[in-house]
């Protein structure tokens, strides 16, 4: 068996495990010990899966496609940001000046460095499924760029990036099951621009409806400010 097999198979145990886990830990009850446990090893998994796609990645780049294997390094990216702020969010919860630090800091911009790259490597090549997924690396970087600035929006912010981002982690293992893994079984049935189309952007979109979801049942609701009240609530509030 060649190397280059041996990091194929190992990439693709790996994502089932990967796979399994995640859903244990989302199915699990929050905070019980099924789900800790669960997310434990999904983060593992998750951090073995990324060592043997980096130089899978790096022969996509060379002897497939400059343009996959500089989208692959960049899924890399992402989800390795992610996957940092999904334990270190919960292992540094009451320390939120040890967490939004200058390593953080950094990470969001090369978040957003890379999506803008990403942007015109897809408008150049014409791929709409790049030019959708740079949204996530400027979004994201965005996102901590803005948190590092104005501190914690409340005492449980921690659990908000924990949730995002988890949901960003699911959204790779979900990506690499439905093009990846899901493929080889069902080359037949899996097959098509159509079909490839959905399995890059489905999970994306249901991230997307799961984090508004779980933001309204386990974060606090936003507080309104006196300019977003209305004068109208305010005499209906009034005795």
């Amino acid at each position: 068996m060649s190397a280059y097999h041996l990091m194929l198979f190992s990439h693709v145990g790996l994502g089932v495990a990967a796979l399994a886990s995640f859903w244990v830990a989302a199915l699990a009850k929050k905070g019980s010990g099924p789900h800790k446990l669960a997310g434990k090893v999904y983060v593992l998994v998750m951090a073995g899966l990324l060592l043997p796609a980096i130089p899978l990645s790096w022969r996509a780049l060379l002897h497939f496609s400059t343009v996959f294997g500089l989208f692959l390094f960049y899924l890399l990216l992402i989800t390795a940001t992610a996957l940092w702020r999904a334990w270190t969010a919960v292992k540094r919860k009451r320390d939120f000046a040890a967490y939004a630090n200058a390593a953080f800091r950094r990470l969001a911009w090369a978040n957003i460095a890379a999506g803008a790259a990403i942007l015109g490597v897809g408008a150049a090549a014409t791929q709409p499924v790049l030019m959708a997924f740079s949204a996530v690396g400027v979004l994201a970087g965005r996102g901590m760029l803005n948190l590092a600035q104005a501190g914690p929006p409340h005492a449980r912010w921690w659990m908000g990036e924990h949730l995002s981002a988890m949901l960003g982690c699911g959204v790779a293992t979900h990506i690499a099951f439905l093009l990846i893994g899901l493929p080889r079984v069902l080359p037949a049935a899996w097959n098509g621009p159509a079909l490839q189309t959905f399995g890059w952007l489905a999970p994306l979109a249901v991230s997307a409806i799961a984090r508004v979801l779980l933001s309204r049942k386990y974060l606090p609701a936003p507080v309104q400010s006196p300019r977003t009240i209305s004068p109208v609530s305010t005499l209906r509030s009034a005795p």
